[in-house]
Protein backbone atom coordinates (compact mmCIF):
# COMPACT_ATOMS: atom_id res chain seq x y z
CA UNK A 1 0.00 0.00 0.00
CA UNK A 2 1.38 3.70 -1.26
CA UNK A 3 0.95 6.61 1.38
CA UNK A 4 2.21 10.09 1.06
CA UNK A 5 2.16 11.27 4.73
CA UNK A 6 3.44 15.23 4.99
CA UNK A 7 2.61 16.75 1.65
CA UNK A 8 0.82 19.76 1.67
CA UNK A 9 -0.62 21.48 -1.39
CA UNK A 10 -0.55 25.15 -0.61
CA UNK A 11 -1.69 27.08 -3.19
CA UNK A 12 -0.10 30.48 -2.71
CA UNK A 13 2.11 32.66 -4.72
CA UNK A 14 5.41 30.32 -4.29
CA UNK A 15 2.78 27.58 -5.46
CA UNK A 16 2.08 29.68 -8.10
CA UNK A 17 5.05 30.62 -8.97
CA UNK A 18 6.13 26.70 -9.16
CA UNK A 19 3.48 25.93 -11.78
CA UNK A 20 4.81 28.75 -13.90
CA UNK A 21 8.40 27.44 -13.51
CA UNK A 22 7.63 24.34 -14.64
CA UNK A 23 5.44 25.32 -17.80
CA UNK A 24 8.45 28.21 -18.87
CA UNK A 25 10.85 25.21 -19.03
CA UNK A 26 8.64 22.94 -21.10
CA UNK A 27 8.42 25.73 -23.38
CA UNK A 28 11.69 26.95 -23.40
CA UNK A 29 13.37 23.76 -23.82
CA UNK A 30 10.83 23.31 -27.14
CA UNK A 31 12.19 26.71 -28.16
CA UNK A 32 15.51 26.32 -27.75
CA UNK A 33 15.72 22.91 -29.26
CA UNK A 34 13.79 24.43 -32.33
CA UNK A 35 15.88 27.28 -32.69
CA UNK A 36 19.41 25.23 -32.14
CA UNK A 37 17.69 22.91 -34.83
CA UNK A 38 17.96 25.73 -37.22
CA UNK A 39 21.24 27.33 -36.16
CA UNK A 40 23.40 24.53 -35.73
CA UNK A 41 25.47 24.87 -39.13
CA UNK A 42 26.64 28.01 -38.35
CA UNK A 43 27.53 27.71 -34.59
CA UNK A 44 30.63 26.54 -34.39
CA UNK A 45 32.77 25.94 -31.15
CA UNK A 46 32.37 27.42 -27.58
CA UNK A 47 29.13 29.12 -29.06
CA UNK A 48 27.99 25.70 -29.82
CA UNK A 49 28.96 24.40 -26.90
CA UNK A 50 27.61 27.19 -24.85
CA UNK A 51 23.93 27.01 -26.62
CA UNK A 52 23.76 23.50 -26.12
CA UNK A 53 24.50 23.79 -22.19
CA UNK A 54 21.70 27.10 -21.88
CA UNK A 55 19.48 23.88 -23.88
CA UNK A 56 20.25 21.46 -21.28
CA UNK A 57 20.74 23.18 -17.96
CA UNK A 58 18.20 25.96 -17.64
CA UNK A 59 14.96 23.73 -18.25
CA UNK A 60 16.70 21.29 -15.62
CA UNK A 61 17.23 24.03 -12.95
CA UNK A 62 13.80 25.74 -13.66
CA UNK A 63 11.64 22.50 -13.11
CA UNK A 64 13.47 22.08 -10.10
CA UNK A 65 13.10 25.21 -8.72
CA UNK A 66 9.23 25.10 -9.91
CA UNK A 67 9.30 21.32 -8.32
CA UNK A 68 10.29 22.93 -4.93
CA UNK A 69 8.11 26.19 -4.95
CA UNK A 70 4.95 23.86 -5.94
CA UNK A 71 5.31 21.11 -2.92
CA UNK A 72 7.09 23.13 -0.02
CA UNK A 73 5.92 26.56 -1.35
CA UNK A 74 3.78 26.75 1.33
CA UNK A 75 6.50 26.80 4.17
CA UNK A 76 7.85 30.01 2.86
CA UNK A 77 7.66 33.13 4.75
CA UNK A 78 5.95 36.04 2.59
CA UNK A 79 9.34 38.18 1.88
CA UNK A 80 10.85 35.10 0.43
CA UNK A 81 7.77 34.74 -1.55
CA UNK A 82 8.30 38.44 -3.16
CA UNK A 83 11.63 37.67 -3.80
CA UNK A 84 11.01 34.45 -5.78
CA UNK A 85 8.24 37.14 -7.60
CA UNK A 86 11.09 38.93 -7.87
CA UNK A 87 13.27 36.06 -9.32
CA UNK A 88 10.50 35.28 -11.95
CA UNK A 89 9.79 38.43 -13.26
CA UNK A 90 13.77 38.92 -14.01
CA UNK A 91 13.52 34.82 -15.62
CA UNK A 92 10.08 36.30 -17.98
CA UNK A 93 12.66 39.06 -18.94
CA UNK A 94 15.40 37.46 -19.91
CA UNK A 95 13.36 34.78 -21.66
CA UNK A 96 11.28 37.03 -23.48
CA UNK A 97 14.66 39.04 -24.39
CA UNK A 98 16.00 35.74 -26.00
CA UNK A 99 12.65 34.87 -27.69
CA UNK A 100 13.04 38.26 -29.20
CA UNK A 101 16.68 38.46 -29.86
CA UNK A 102 16.33 34.85 -31.65
CA UNK A 103 12.95 34.96 -34.01
CA UNK A 104 12.99 38.74 -34.49
CA UNK A 105 16.11 40.16 -34.81
CA UNK A 106 18.15 37.12 -36.61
Amino acid sequence: MLTLAQVNFGLNLAGLIGIIYLLLAIVYFILTLAWLAQRITRLRGWALGLYIIQAIFTPIVLLLCGGILFYQGWRLDPLIQFEQFLLLLLIIYLTIKDIVINAVYR
